[in-house]
């Protein structure tokens, strides 16, 4: 079942010229999902199943900074979601959420990353979201694209 996106969510997408079964191959293992997303963010752990393990980490101000959470949702082909909760002192009280969706449109796939779940935080929403907004860009879903039509 899909996980519900909050009215608190930042959203990023893109259109792939290929089917959804050939851009969701790309998601099912560590090395695949590591060609495109393993930028910026370090991807140490990627479990593509219900209750498997995320793990990655960022650099923030010269250190490292993990987070991750558990998968919570796997549609093969059309979506996988899961936790996204800071390691240590940055840890939030709950985790947020990242969520990939893919669409069949026209004769390709739309892909939606949505960082949601920041209603969940109270106080704290609204300037995690203002930061996370200026944050993200499309640069790992643009590498997604160029991996799924060059091969």
């Amino acid at each position: 079942m899909a996980l519900t996106i909050g009215p608190l969510h930042v959203r990023r997408s893109i259109f792939i010229q290929a089917t959804p079964s050939r851009v969701w191959r790309h998601f099912l293992d560590e090395e695949a999902i590591c060609g495109w997303l393993d930028q910026g963010h370090k991807v140490h752990t990627f479990e593509p199943h219900i209750g498997g393990t995320v793990a990655m980490s960022i650099e923030i101000d010269g250190e490292r900074a993990d987070y991750g959470g558990e998968v919570l949702v796997l549609e093969p082909e059309a979506e996988i979601s899961f936790e996204s909760q800071w390691a240590g002192d940055r840890a939030w009280t709950v985790p947020t959420f990242w969520t990939f969706r893919l669409t069949a449109l026209y004769d390709g796939t739309l892909v939606e990353l949505f960082h949601h779940g920041f209603e969940r935080l109270g106080a704290d929403a609204a300037d995690a979201l203002e930061g996370y907004e200026d944050g993200w860009n499309i640069q790992h879903l643009a590498s997604l694209r160029s991996i799924v039509e060059s091969g």
